[in-house]
């Protein structure tokens, strides 16, 4: 009976932290859908919206490992509500003052918020859902969602209230840090206290750093023609076959549609199958799909070439990340904001230099570089090995229900 209670529980924690998953990365999202705004009122240059990119990316990424070795250190399951908070509250104060610092120094704080996320809820959604590659794909796609509806809410928010509004978009993140502060109060208070399930916390095997920096090499290779078919999807479509601007940008949506799928496939494959055998065949056929949407002829083949990408794309995702966990499994919380942050801003890095070759060679010539990319990702695959050491055995959680943190 108490096993059940607390299969139900882990459930509900997971659930709990999808949502709030959810809600953390549209503000990473809200970011870019709020530069046009920015650009239309205040006449900021290309630099100076970059400028602001950077400052929600680039500073996020390098400080989210930091936050992932403190998690290791201690328990902070607050970060989960704090960081969520610090993020919207950092969009929502953007556009309260026209001065460019002030806007600078805001989206700063909400890219801090997200690093404090993404270490101590992705080490709580291993704890919740037993450390399996399915929990984490459902965990992970709360996080493709999020980002997928920020451009659409920031859209609803400012063309009704204009940039001095911007403190609306801040609401969904308080209510939702406020909602999961009362669910951890409720569920400590019930008469049965979580387990952390086996290979989910409290490891004493050996960390391998030599396998888990192959994997971050993977990563890199992942966070690459992410960031540029997010760029180019719709350039592509719409340089090639003259079409609208908002026929490109349904290019767009059917790869982060692809994403979505491709998360969740991706974890029910790695349960099945295999880690391994699931992060191969991901990068494999993403690198096969980019070649579709390169030669394909009609503009039909393009959208579902690019769905197949997007798709592909994210199957190794959420086996990436358990990987990570097993590889290091007494720096849960590293592995996890490596794996979640500094490798993945490499992408955002070189996208100046694929926007240059696409200004002298045409897109084409970058989608084509895509498949390169891919096909070096495939041959790291082939060198990653199954995690070393003993598994991890069950104990009791000393925290009540910090299984739901």
């Amino acid at each position: 009976m108490r096993r059940t209670h607390e299969r139900v529980k882990n459930r509900r924690a997971l659930g709990l932290l999808t949502v709030t998953h959810g809600v953390n990365d549209m503000y990473q999202g809200a970011v870019p859908a709020l530069l046009p705004f920015l650009v239309a009122e205040r006449g900021y240059s290309y630099a100076l919206a970059t400028g602001i990119v950077v400052a929600a990316t680039g500073l996020s990424s390098v400080v989210q490992p930091l936050f992932g070795v403190a998690v290791d250190r201690r328990r902070m399951s607050w970060l989960v509500a704090v960081g969520m908070i610090a993020a919207g509250v950092g969009v929502g104060l953007s556009g309260l003052v026209d001065d460019y610092a002030w806007t600078w120094l805001a989206i700063a704080v909400s890219g801090l918020g997200v690093a404090a996320y993404h270490p101590a809820a992705a080490k709580a959604a291993r704890v919740a859902g037993g450390g399996s590659a399915r929990s984490m794909g459902v965990f992970s796609v709360g996080g493709n969602v999020g980002g997928a509806l920020a451009p659409l809410f920031v859209a609803l928010v400012l063309n009704a209230a204009g940039t001095r509004g911007t403190w609306l978009l801040a609401v969904p993140a308080v209510v939702a840090g406020v909602g999961y502060l009362l669910a951890r109060r409720v569920s400590d208070s019930g008469p049965a206290t979580a387990t952390a399930p086996a290979s989910a916390e409290g490891a004493t095997g050996r960390d391998d750093w030599r396998a888990f920096a192959r994997l971050s090499a993977l990563a890199v290779f992942w966070s690459i023609p992410y960031v540029v078919m997010g760029s180019f999807a719709a350039l592509n479509v719409i340089g090639r076959f003259h079409v609208s601007t908002a026929t490109g940008t349904a290019t767009l949506t059917v790869f982060t549609a692809g994403g979505v799928v491709g998360t969740l496939a991706g974890g029910w494959l790695a349960e099945r199958r295999g880690r391994l055998s699931t992060i191969r065949l991901g990068y494999l056929t993403a690198a096969l799909a980019v070649a579709g949407v390169v030669f394909s002829p009609g503009l039909a083949g393009v959208l579902c070439c690019t769905a197949l990408f997007g798709t592909a794309l994210f199957v190794p995702f959420a086996a990436q990340v358990t990987l990570a966990q097993d590889y290091l499994p007494n720096r849960v919380g590293t592995a996890s904001g490596l794996t979640l942050g500094l490798t993945l801003s490499v992408g955002g890095l070189l996208s100046p230099a694929f926007g240059a070759l696409a200004d002298a060679w045409g897109v084409r010539t970058v989608l084509v570089c895509l498949v390169a990319v891919l096909a070096v990702a495939v041959l790291i695959t082939l060198r990653l090995p199954e995690p070393s050491g003993p598994l991890p055995s069950p104990r009791s959680d000393p925290e009540p229900a910090d299984a739901a943190a």
